[in-house]
């Protein structure tokens, strides 16, 4: 058995090198040509896709957001967390991810 988190994206490329580069991890191809997955760190993976045409999942704000997590390992959390906010901005980040899904990043000590 494997667990997964799925997200409808516009751009599923787009949105897959963006949550790569943030975790650090390499994207791979998915079943079809607008489906990526990543490794999630917590186990299982992170689904990216294009929905059907005929079964659009337009963009709303939800109560769900993809928390990433980094430990500190003995570096300043708070100058950790500046570093890892403006990484996630230069990929297009504002409050959330280039598609407007909520995003929390979280430093622990």
């Amino acid at each position: 058995m494997s667990a997964s988190i799925v997200l409808a994206a516009d751009d599923p490329a787009h949105l897959a090198r963006f949550y790569g580069a943030l975790l650090e991890v390499e994207t791979q191809p998915g079943p079809s040509t607008s489906h990526w997955r990543l490794p999630w760190p917590a186990g299982g993976w992170l689904e990216i896709y294009a929905p059907l045409r005929s079964r659009p999942q337009p963009q709303q704000l939800g109560r769900l957001a993809l928390c990433l997590q980094r430990k500190a390992d003995g570096t300043d959390t708070v100058a950790l967390l500046n570093i890892w906010m403006e990484e996630a901005q230069g990929l297009g980040a504002s409050a959330g991810d280039p598609e407007g899904n909520r995003l929390l990043l979280l430093v622990l000590p």
